[in-house]
């Protein structure tokens, strides 16, 4: 079942297995590599030098990997805000895979989907929760796939 990002805060009794959502897209630039390259300190020429790129499989130069999980998270969760009350902690990444590149000027967006929801054994205002996470690009594309963690708090009693 695909929802709606919703308008407002989501907290772990919200959610169920299953549940899933399409997030808006955003273009990955050329400054958006550099951008990278500069704050990574990660000036692979694959990334940096078309030169150099043109002589490798991909023909051209190419995104990292990362930056296609770093703009993963950001599509998902800051950018809709429905964890920004809730959520407590990320708590990691399992089994990212990197399926294809990501070319300069194409257009990305994930789906993510609710695959695993468990109330924390030791506290019992928060639960964790996994998603399936697939960012895509042009015609839908999987480039890029795992598993992200939550924990979450649960609803407090003064929240509607």
């Amino acid at each position: 079942m695909t929802a709606p990002i919703p308008s407002h805060d989501l907290y772990f009794d919200d959610l169920a297995v299953g549940t899933s959502w399409v997030t808006t897209s955003r273009t990955v630039t050329e400054a958006d590599v550099g951008a990278f390259a500069g704050l990574t300190g990660d000036r692979f020429p694959l990334h940096t030098s078309e030169e150099f790129a043109r002589r490798t499989p991909f023909g051209t130069r190419v995104a990292h990997g990362l930056v296609g999980l770093t703009f993963a998270m950001g599509l998902m969760w800051p950018r809709t805000g429905q964890f920004d009350r809730s959520s407590i902690a990320f708590l990691g990444v399992k089994d990212w895979n990197f399926l294809r590149p990501i070319a300069f000027g194409e257009s990305i967006h994930v789906e993510y989907e609710v695959v695993t929801h468990r109330a924390s054994r030791t506290k019992k205002d928060r639960g964790i929760v996994e998603f399936d996470v697939r960012l895509l690009g042009a015609g839908d594309d999987v480039l890029q796939r795992g598993t992200l963690a939550l924990l979450l708090a649960k609803r407090p009693a003064d929240a509607s």
